[in-house]
């Protein structure tokens, strides 16, 4: 990924915090990836490091409509997505997808209610809304707005080994190509 890439995702997604009057903390510990798969438009995804302690991590991100963070699940990681701003389509399976059948009804909590979903059909939360995704469950989303703040609230865990990506090409934090300096500093490189 570019640093031009990164410093123009950084723009845009402290434009669109600050209009939707999401204040940032002092120092903010930024995320940018393209999961190594150099698309960023398409499959990318903007984050903020908001806390960091030993019992619980938030985080805040930004993404542009259908920008998609692929499909993945995590071994430790219990976390909740909210869409604070924004239409975001999330996608969740039961297990991975080769093993799970495409409209396998299962149980998941959304908005703190025991709700059933369909595996691999996408659904939509609207602002305010959130869904708790526990180990095992295989999720992907993407704003169906043109832009969307994202929240998430969660145990803590280790970004760099508890990503497991459907698509094995997918790395967690993007190689970057130095063409110009950086406005920020990435949480990979500190």
């Amino acid at each position: 990924m570019k640093r031009s890439q990164i410093n123009q995702a950084v723009k845009a997604a402290i434009e669109c915090f600050q209009t939707g009057q999401w204040a940032l903390p002092p120092a903010p510990r930024w995320d940018v990836t393209d999961c190594g798969l150099g698309q960023f438009e398409q499959v990318g995804l903007v984050l903020v490091n908001l806390a960091e302690e030993p019992e619980y991590c938030e985080k805040v991100m930004y993404s542009k409509f259908h920008q998609v963070t692929p499909l993945h699940t995590h071994r430790k990681k219990i976390e909740d997505i909210i869409c604070r701003r924004g239409r975001l389509a999330i996608e969740l399976w039961k297990g991975h997808p080769e093993l799970t059948g495409k409209g396998e009804l299962f149980q998941i909590s959304r908005n703190g209610k025991k709700v059933e979903v369909l595996s691999g059909e996408p659904w939509m939360l609207e602002a305010g809304e959130r869904v708790k995704i526990v180990p095992g469950i295989y999720h992907a989303f993407w704003p169906e707005s043109q832009e969307a703040i994202i929240g998430e609230v969660s145990t803590a865990h280790d970004d760099a080994h508890d990503h497991f990506f459907v698509d094995t090409r997918i790395g967690r934090f993007p190689e970057i190509q130095e063409d110009e300096p950086a406005t920020v500093r990435l949480i990979h490189e500190q």
